[in-house]
């Protein structure tokens, strides 16, 4: 992946994980974030150390990188994107490892010709949990 498509910056991150949206799946997550200039994507990948050792962590960014540059084409511009990967992953072969990025990119709404989920990305206040968890009826005995 060439270096000007990657988010290499604490900040940058930070700014994804901030102002973003985020959807998943079990494998992966991916946060994303329209960027305010005009340009070409820009990936980051994380690994957290539950995964398994940095050989570990660094294969699975290196598969995710060659994934996203081989369907580059399909990504929709303009957007700062975060994959986490989730220890899942670490089973998959890489077909599977494919297609579960690309699952999530288009439920996401991320990849060309594809919409968002109804309710990708949305975060829920606290208030709203706390209303959405009283609603919730215990069952009869």
């Amino acid at each position: 992946m060439q270096r000007k498509l990657r988010l290499r910056k604490r900040e940058d991150f930070n700014r994804v994980y901030r102002q973003g949206r985020s959807f998943a799946n079990m494998q992966f997550v991916v946060y994303w974030r329209q960027r305010p200039e005009p340009g070409n994507f820009r990936l980051g990948v994380s690994a957290s150390a539950k995964l398994g050792g940095a050989v570990v962590r660094n294969r699975m960014r290196r598969m995710v990188k060659e994934i996203v540059r081989l369907n580059a084409d399909k990504l929709r511009e303009d957007y700062d994107l975060i994959l986490i990967v989730r220890k899942p992953a670490l089973e998959l072969s890489y077909k599977e490892m494919e297609s579960s990025v690309l699952h999530v990119l288009r439920k996401a709404g991320l990849l060309k010709g594809s919409e968002p989920a109804a309710n990708a990305g949305k975060r829920q206040s606290a208030d709203n949990r706390k209303q959405a968890k009283t609603r919730k009826e215990k069952p009869q005995k």
